[in-house]
């Protein structure tokens, strides 16, 4: 507490009358700004001995490591190497024995990337989507020479975020006809062939027949992984 704080205090104590309202609302603010200091500078002191104590560990560290000791170690010859000891010397030449020189480190090479292919799979309602995607997946886990991306508008695509496969979505005919009478549906489906086949950098664009969508022993028969196209999108 400052000295004109107490001497405040020591007045009104004296004061018979006692302090006015105003006059004791001063003393209690200024006393709590002198709380608030204290607590601040013990926090700040607190702080500075934490930091203390943690250079003092990493000083300790430093000194205990063997790089420090071989370092004081040369220091010493460096400034009178005609006058060190033998036992100083060997402990020297010991220490570089022991260091042996690191090995390079390979370079490690990125395997390639695999190609995309991109799975036109519209018109394919989610009972044989499921059956298609799962039968992509198992041909990538017997040959995993691509990676599939799978164009669907069946809205439960959802469903089959799991498989393991990229699952984009484009709406239906009739769906986008309702909601975007303006704009052409198959207008629609090549703009966004076409942006997919830009992110994904798309080596191959394969159109599935809805009404034959291969099954897996048709994937595995495939040694090139190329379905055959389908030039019809139409949709019932």
């Amino acid at each position: 507490m400052s000295d004109e704080a107490t001497t405040d205090l020591a007045l009104l104590a004296g004061d018979p009358a006692g302090p006015g309202p105003a006059r004791l609302e001063a003393l209690v603010v200024r006393l709590r700004t002198v709380e608030q200091q204290r607590d601040a500078w013990q926090t700040r002191c607190a702080g500075l001995a934490g930091e203390r104590d943690q250079e003092r560990e990493a000083v300790r560290r430093l000194r205990a490591s063997g790089s420090y000791r071989l370092g004081r170690t040369l220091v010493t010859f460096a400034r009178d190497p005609l006058h060190s000891s033998p036992r100083l010397l060997r402990r020297l030449v010991g220490r570089m024995r022991r260091r042996a020189p690191a090995k390079p480190r390979r370079a490690k090479v990125a395997a390639p990337a695999l190609p995309t292919h991109l799975y036109v799979a519209i018109g394919l309602r989610l009972p044989a989507l499921r059956s298609f995607v799962l039968a992509v997946q198992r041909r990538l886990l017997v040959e995993p020479d691509h990676r599939a991306v799978v164009l669907t508008d069946d809205p439960a695509f959802s469903l089959l975020r799991g498989s393991g496969l990229v699952i984009e979505y484009l709406p239906d005919r009739q769906t986008w006809h309702r909601h975007r009478p303006d704009r052409p549906w198959d207008g629609v489906l090549a703009e966004r062939l076409a942006r997919l086949s830009r992110e994904h950098a798309a080596a191959q664009v394969i159109f599935i027949d809805p009404d034959h969508p291969p099954t897996l022993a048709d994937l595995l028969r495939q040694h090139d992984t190329t379905m055959p196209v389908q030039r019809s999108l139409q949709q019932s």
